[in-house]
């Protein structure tokens, strides 16, 4: 009996440690992928070892990590319908005993912690240390600048503290959450959590049928279009032309700096984007047959088929909703994963489109986030990126794909239920949120396409008839000047 006891404990120590090795190495993994993408973005300093220097390389360590933490974020949901779904159909093989629901369970917690600790403690420790000073009369240095930090954190929980406090107390009135209350560890922090899972589901409610839509216009933009009715080769002539004007016209400001000296950058922004145009046409004109007339129709109609599927799986989850109450997306803390038979109705078919879906809604809803107006400015650029943008983008990434388990599940594209504190939500067991959500989503998305392919299928049909050439469609010359426009003709003034 003392040695059945040993064997157990034994098994379960080397579950543990195996269990610890695999979360460290897909985090490792992540962790190294998160550096290469920031630094491929981040903004380029001097070699000069100084204050300020220690001071960005802190920052770009947490959002390294920040980053990572998003990406595990991301396959969170992925990882663990892939592992349900090897597990029904490999139940007794010895070499994928390691995938188990213990193993699943605890990355769904670490994810969910380390995005609590990124959210409310890494970022904004980043973000003040970096326009940190140090108090006025105190002496300069590192010391100081940690010291303003961790005073701005102090008053920033408090702040945040105080309106949670509030915001529940007047939310709830019973005897329970009134007592509830003063517990920081088993209250505060989920319910904040839980605001913030919400505000993210808004987000991703904003940018992803925004980001659907958009999807084509980038497509449109990375590939090579099919040529009807144009005349590459005169458009390339006449952005030759203007390019030939405009430099003279540099030239002749070069001998007279007096008097071309307000206008010269505004000169050569003007050459550098019709040289742009002219690039892109060439590389229109040297495209290969396949790659305009078979490439680029396949990919628009893979996108249109993603967004449609999407739509549709949205539409049938709101009559389950409706209907079936086992439909309401809940947590679960069975740790029997892949003993139960699968909750895909096609098998592992259903459940590699239900992921890509979800990959195909996360660069959408990224797409759509850098479109809204409001956060164009926090788009990266390569090599030249501050370091308080890569700490507005990490935060911003942060909280969408902690929202996409969550988001999916809502809008019905998995069954798969959620797990640790994702399926702790409390706005989760509304219906009436839940519904609302979903057909939001449904007609902001479908209204959203509509607009997009009537106002395309109208400037196709405005180039085909000639009609571009008026005065409505946009030129990257300035209407002013009465310049050759890209078509060759001057512009109505």
């Amino acid at each position: 009996m003392e040695e059945d006891d040993v064997t157990i404990r034994e098994q379960n120590f080397h579950s543990q440690v195996r269990e610890y090795i695999i979360c460290f190495l897909l985090f490792a993994v992540l962790y190294i992928v998160s550096y290469f993408i920031i630094t491929r973005y981040k903004r380029k300093s001097d070699d000069h070892e100084d204050e300020d220097a220690v001071v960005n390389r802190i920052s770009l360590y947490l959002c390294t990590f920040t980053l990572a933490v998003s990406g595990g974020a991301v396959l969170l949901l992925p990882f663990s319908i892939i592992s349900s779904e090897i597990l029904l159909s490999f139940p007794k093989n010895y070499y994928i005993q390691w995938l188990n629901g213990s193993l699943i369970h605890g990355l769904w917690n670490l994810v969910s912690l380390f995005s609590n600790l990124c959210l409310f403690v890494l970022m904004p420790f980043a973000y003040f240390f970096l326009e940190s000073e140090g108090f006025a009369g105190s002496k300069k240095g590192l010391r100081a600048r940690v010291l303003e930090t961790f005073v701005m954190l102090f008053l920033l929980a408090l702040l945040i503290l105080g309106i949670v406090w509030v915001a529940s107390a007047l939310i709830d009135h019973d005897t329970a959450s009134m007592e509830s209350l003063y517990d920081l560890w088993d209250f505060y922090l989920p319910y904040l959590y839980s605001c913030i899972s919400l505000l993210g589901g808004l987000l991703l409610l904003m940018c992803t049928p925004v980001g659907l839509s958009r999807m084509f216009t980038v497509m449109g933009q990375l590939l090579v279009k099919p040529t009807i009715l144009e005349d590459l080769d005169e458009q390339i002539y006449c952005f030759h032309l203007q390019e030939e004007a405009l430099r003279r016209r540099l030239n002749g400001c070069s001998s007279h700096l007096s008097s071309c000296s307000g206008s010269d950058p505004h000169l050569h922004k003007e050459l550098a984007t019709i040289r742009t145009h002219r690039t892109k046409l060439e590389r229109r004109k040297k495209a290969s047959a396949w790659e305009k007339n078979l490439l680029y129709p396949i990919v628009m109609l893979v996108l249109l088929t993603g967004t449609t599927i999407s739509v549709l799986m949205v539409a049938l989850n709101i009559l389950y909703l409706l209907v079936d109450e086992t439909a309401m997306p809940k947590g679960s803390t069975d740790r029997g994963i892949g003993n139960t038979s699968s909750l895909s109705t096609f098998g592992v078919a259903q459940a590699a489109l239900e992921i890509l879906l979800m990959f195909y809604l996360l660069v959408s809803s990224v797409v759509g986030f850098y479109s809204l107006r409001g956060f164009q400015i926090l788009t990266p650029r390569q090599h030249d990126t501050t370091m308080t943008t890569i700490i507005g983008c990490c935060v911003s990434i942060l909280v969408l794909s902690s929202a996409l388990p969550v988001m999916s599940r809502t809008l019905g594209i998995t069954r798969f239920d959620l797990l640790g504190d994702f399926g702790r939500f409390n706005w989760l067991g509304n219906l009436y949120i839940v519904l609302s959500y979903n057909l939001l989503f449904a007609v902001v998305t479908t209204l959203c396409l509509v607009r997009k392919f009537t106002s395309a299928i109208r400037e196709e049909l405005l180039k085909a008839l000639g009609l571009d050439k008026l005065q409505l469609s946009h030129s990257p010359t300035d209407p002013e000047t009465g310049k050759l426009s890209a078509n060759g003709h001057q512009k109505t003034l």
